[in-house]
C-alpha cells in the first residue's frame, strides 16, 4: 500500500535559523540478527535512556550532564530509533563512558518591572511604586552526553550487522532561569521616609539584612533592595547575605501585608539563590517553597513573575526535583498553566513572562525520571494545557515563542519511554483487545503478503479505526493520541527560527514512534499515510544544526522501519540522506551519531528494497559510504565506520546490482571486510 500522496517540492526556507544547540535524542542500539537470511538486520541489544543533570555554571551557565541507562533486552528484526528525553540518552550496552560536548545559547527573557524606589513613602496613601532596572543576559547551557558504543560481526553469508549503535539524544532539561533584576538600574538618588540618598552608599549588607526585621515597610523595603542590588553580579554579596542570616528573613516576607515588600524580598531571593546551591539549600530548609506558592496566589504580576523565576531557578538541580514535583507541579498548573492556555485569553507582556517561567521549571521537572514524569501525566490539566497552548500559538503565528519551546520540550519529556511507562490498563488497550502485536517490521502478517486482502484490510483498520483511544483526547492521553502527530507536525511547519522547537517536536516523534509496541508502528503509519509529514522532515533536513538533524534522522529510521512501501520511500529520501553524509574524512559535520541514523535508514529501507541499494549507486552514495567505512580516526568515527559497513554489506547481496556497483569503479572489497 502507497502513501497516496505525491511529494511536493519543498520550498526553500526563507528565514535564517537559530543556531541553538540544546539538547540531544536517543538513538536505538542495534545488533545482527545471526540468522542464515539473506541480508541481516540491525536489531536492539538493549534498552538505554538518558537523564540530564542540570547544574548553575559558575559563570552563569547552565550545566547539564547526561547520565546513561542500559540494560540488555532481545530486539525485533529491524533496528528503531529508542524514546528521547529533553536532556536525557544514550546507552552502551551495560558499561558506561563519557564524552563532553559544549552547546551555548544565550537568551534574554526581561527581568521583572517594579517599581523606582525614589517614589515610595513619599504619600503611603497614594502607594506609589517603583520601577526596576531593565534585562539581565541570560545563562548558557553546557551538555555532556555519553555515546553508546558496539561490535559489528561479519555474518556467515558476508554480509554485516551491527551490535550496539548509538543513539542520538534529546533536548535537555533547560538551563536555569536568568537572575532577577538589579534594583538600583541607574538612579542617582532613591527616596525613603522622605530622606534623599545618593544611592546605597551610607548602608552595607549588615544594615540592609538589619533593615529586613524593622517595623517600617519601606526600611524593608530599602534592605530587600540593597540585597538585590549587590546579589545582582557579585557571588561575595550572596556569600555575605547567607552568613548573615538573610534567606529565613526574606522568606517570612514572601507573604507580607505590603504589596511592595512582598516583591522586593522575592526580588532579592531571586538573585541571591541565581547560581549558588548553598541559598537555594538553604531557601529549601526555611520552608521557603510552601511560602512562594502561597506567594503565588496573589494577583500581582510582578510578583508572580518572581516566584515563578525562583522556582524556575531551583528546578535546574535534580536533587531538589522531586520536592519541587510534589510540593508545586499541582500549584503552577491550576494558577498559571491552565487560566494562562485558555483559548479565549489574550497573554499579556507580563503574563506571558509568568508562562514563560512556569514552562521552564516544568520541563527541567520533566526530564528527572519515571516518578516525576508519571505525576506530570497524571497531573489535571497540565498535559492539555500545553498541547492547547502550543495548537493556539501555532494557529496565530506565535510558533517561535519562548514558552512554545519549553511546552514542546516538556511534551517530548513526558514520550520519554511512554509505552513502557504508561498505566498497564492504557498499554494493553493501544495493543488491541484481540489483535496480537506486529510480527515483523511491517511487511508481512504472518504468511500472507503486503498484497494480501487480510494484509490490507488490517492496514485499514490501522489507518481509520482507533477504537484503542477517545476521539477527542484528554489528559496523558494527548500524548499517544493520533492527533498529537498532527500538532508536531505543524509546528515543524510553521516554526522557522527557532531550531529548538523543531528539534523537540521532531524527537518528540521520534519516542512515540519508537520500539516494538504495535502502537509505535501504528503512530508511524499515520505519520507516513495521513499526516504526509515526509515532505516537511525532508524540508527540515536541509539545516546544518547537529541536534535538529539528530533528532530528524532519528525520526526517519523510525519511519523507514515500519513503512510499507520500502520501494517508495526509498525514492524520496535516499538522495536527501546521502547530501547530508560528509563528502571526504576531513570534515567534521555531521556528527558520527547523524550519520549512524542516515546508515539506520538506509540500512532498513536497503533490506526491504532493491530500489534503496540501486538508489544509493545512482547518488554516489558509494563513493561516500566506503571512505565513511574505511574512516577509523577515532572512536566515534568507528561506530560510524561500522554502520556504513552494515548498509554496504547487504547492498552486497542483490547480485543483479553488481555489475552498476562495478561501473562506479568499486570491488567486492569495498563492500566486504576480508579482514574480519
Amino acid at each position: 500500500m502507497g502513501y497516496g500522496y505525491q511529494t511536493s517540492q519543498s520550498t526553500m526556507r526563507s528565514v535564517s535559523r537559530a543556531q541553538r544547540d540544546f539538547d540531544i535524542m536517543s538513538m536505538r542500539s542495534m545488533q545482527v540478527n545471526n540468522s542464515p537470511a539473506q541480508i541481516q538486520p540491525w536489531v536492539d541489544d538493549g534498552e538505554g535512556s538518558m537523564i540530564s543533570d542540570h547544574y548553575a555554571g559558575g559563570d552563569g551557565y547552565g550545566y547539564s550532564q547526561v547520565r546513561t541507562v542500559s540494560s540488555n533486552a532481545g530486539g525485533s528484526a529491524m533496528g528503531t530509533m529508542r524514546r528521547t528525553l529533553s536532556g536525557t540518552l544514550a546507552s552502551r550496552s551495560g558499561d558506561w563512558q563519557e564524552e563532553d560536548q559544549l552547546y551555548v545559547n544565550n537568551v534574554k527573557p526581561r527581568g521583572p518591572a517594579v517599581r523606582t524606589l525614589s517614589r515610595l513613602n513619599q504619600n503611603a496613601s497614594r502607594q506609589n511604586r517603583m520601577s526596576m532596572g531593565s534585562v539581565v543576559s541570560g545563562s548558557s547551557t553546557i551538555q555532556q552526553q555519553k555515546m553508546g558504543g558496539g561490535n559489528y560481526v561479519q555474518c556467515s553469508n558476508g554480509s554485516y550487522g551491527s551490535l550496539p549503535i548509538t543513539r542520538a539524544m534529546s533536548t535537555m532539561s533547560l538551563k536555569s532561569m536568568t537572575k532577577g533584576m538589579d534594583t538600583f538600574d541607574g538612579q542617582e538618588h532613591i527616596s525613603v521616609g522622605g530622606k534623599i540618598n545618593d544611592g546605597f552608599s551610607d548602608i552595607d549588607m549588615h544594615s540592609a539584612v538589619e533593615y529586613l526585621v524593622a517595623s517600617d515597610p519601606a526600611l524593608q523595603v530599602l534592605g530587600a533592595a540593597y540585597i538585590q542590588h549587590e546579589c545582582y553580579n557579585s557571588t561575595d554579596a550572596k556569600n555575605q547575605a547567607h552568613s548573615l542570616k538573610a534567606i529565613p528573613r526574606l522568606v517570612k516576607l514572601f507573604n507580607y501585608p505590603n504589596q511592595e515588600v512582598q516583591r522586593y524580598a522575592t526580588g532579592a531571593m531571586r538573585n541571591l539563590i541565581y547560581d549558588n546551591m548553598q541559598n537555594k539549600t538553604a531557601l529549601i530548609a526555611e520552608s521557603g517553597i510552601p511560602q512562594l506558592i502561597e506567594a503565588l496566589r496573589e494577583p500581582d504580576d510582578e510578583l508572580r513573575k518572581n516566584v515563578t523565576g525562583i522556582l524556575w531557578n531551583l528546578s535546574s538541580k535534580d536533587n531538589l526535583k522531586d520536592k519541587l514535583a510534589s510540593e508545586t507541579m499541582s500549584e503552577l498548573t491550576e494558577r498559571v498553566l491552565v487560566p494562562l492556555s485558555q483559548s479565549g485569553n489574550q497573554q499579556s507582556a507580563s503574563e506571558s513572562e509568568i508562562f514563560y517561567n512556569t514552562t521552564g521549571c516544568l520541563r527541567n521537572l520533566s526530564s528527572v525520571n519515571e516518578k516525576v514524569r508519571q505525576q506530570m501525566r497524571e497531573c489535571r490539566g497540565l498535559v492539555d494545557s500545553l498541547v492547547s497552548y502550543i495548537q493556539r500559538s501555532v494557529e496565530t503565528g506565535k510558533a517561535e515563542d519562548k514558552g512554545v519551546e519549553n511546552a514542546v520540550c516538556t511534551l517530548r519529556n513526558l514520550s520519554f519511554q511512554l509505552y513502557t511507562e504508561i498505566p498497564p490498563s492504557a498499554s494493553m488497550r493501544l495493543e488491541g483487545p484481540s489483535r496480537r502485536q506486529d510480527e515483523g517490521p511491517g511487511d508481512v502478517i504472518g504468511c500472507f503478503t503486503p498484497q494480501s486482502k487480510k494484509t490490507k484490510k488490517k492496514q485499514v483498520n490501522d489507518q481509520l479505526t482507533f477504537s484503542e483511544v477517545a476521539k477527542d483526547p484528554k489528559g496523558m492521553e494527548w500524548l499517544w493520541h493520533p492527533q498529537i502527530v498532527s500538532v508536531y507536525n505543524r509546528v515543524l511547519q510553521r516554526c522557522e527560527i527557532n531550531s529548538s522547537t523543531r528539534e523537540a517536536a521532531a524527537g518528540a516523534l521520534q519516542n512515540i514512534t519508537a520500539g516494538d509496541k504495535r502502537w509505535a508502528a501504528v503512530l508511524s503509519r499515520v505519520a507516513m499515510e495521513q499526516e504526509r509529514i515526509l515532505p516537511t522532515i525532508l524540508d527540515n533536513l536541509r539545516t546544518n544544526n547537529d541536534q535538529e538533524l539528530r533528532s530528524l534522522t532519528g525520526f526517519l529510521r523510525n519511519l523507514s522501519r515500519y513503512a510499507r512501501n520500502k520501494d517508495d520511500m526509498a525514492t524520496k529520501v535516499v538522495n536527501n540522506l546521502l547530501l547530508k553524509l560528509p563528502s571526504d574524512s576531513s570534515q567534521t559535520e555531521p556528527s558520527s551519531d547523524v550519520i549512524i541514523n542516515i546508515c539506520g535508514v538506509l540500512n532498513n529501507l536497503v533490506m526491504g528494497s532493491s530500489v534503496a541499494a540501486r538508489d544509493i549507486a545512482f547518488f554516489d552514495g558509494l563513493q561516500k559510504l566506503v571512505p565513511i567505512k574505511n574512516n577509523r580516526n577515532s572512536a566515534s568515527r568507528e561506530k560510524a565506520a561500522k554502520a556504513a559497513m552494515t548498509v554496504l554489506g547487504n547492498m552486497y547481496h542483490y547480485n543483479k546490482l553488481h555489475r552498476d556497483y562495478k561501473l562506479k569503479g568499486f570491488r567486492k572489497e569495498d563492500f566486504i571486510d576480508t579482514s574480519i
